[in-house]
């Protein structure tokens, strides 16, 4: 006698066609990739462009801020910094009213990379909207900030 658990081969079935959390995994990847593969040219992935555009504000944001925006953890955002730094993209300052929080900034060579960009990131953009077929983007959005 086995002491293995029997998972019936259905069971597979039945997460790969309703799984949500697979599904989104899926489609975040493909869409990832496509504008992965667009911003190379410029020298950017795009988990950096979506960090470089997140410091795009007024007031340099926080690293905590940063990290709430991107729904990822400090240490994350942390590492993913690093080499936005050595290129000179990213300024990390000690925050003037609490010398213990870091702010975040885009540097000149920063901002020019990122609007260079915005162009591309429309284009492509557009192009994985007209491709949602019968799906309303808006909807999609309000859909995903829903679960977030």
């Amino acid at each position: 006698m086995s002491n293995r658990l029997e998972l019936p081969f259905e069971i597979t079935l039945q997460v790969r066609d309703a799984c949500l959390c697979l599904h989104l995994q899926r489609a975040a990847r493909a869409v990832a990739r496509r504008f992965d593969a667009v911003l190379r040219p410029l020298g950017l992935t795009s988990g950096q462009f979506s960090l470089l555009m997140s410091l795009n504000r007024r007031q340099p944001p926080s690293l905590g801020d940063v990290a709430a925006v991107l729904a990822m953890d400090r240490t994350t955002v942390t590492a993913n910094l690093k080499p936005l730094e050595r290129r000179r993209l990213v300024e990390v300052t000690v925050d003037d009213a609490d010398r213990r929080s870091r702010r975040l900034s885009l540097t000149p060579a920063g901002r020019a990379l990122l609007a260079a960009a915005v162009p591309t990131w429309r284009d492509t953009h557009a192009a994985i909207e007209r491709g949602l077929g019968r799906c309303d983007p808006d909807q999609l959005r309000a859909d995903l900030r829903a679960l977030s």
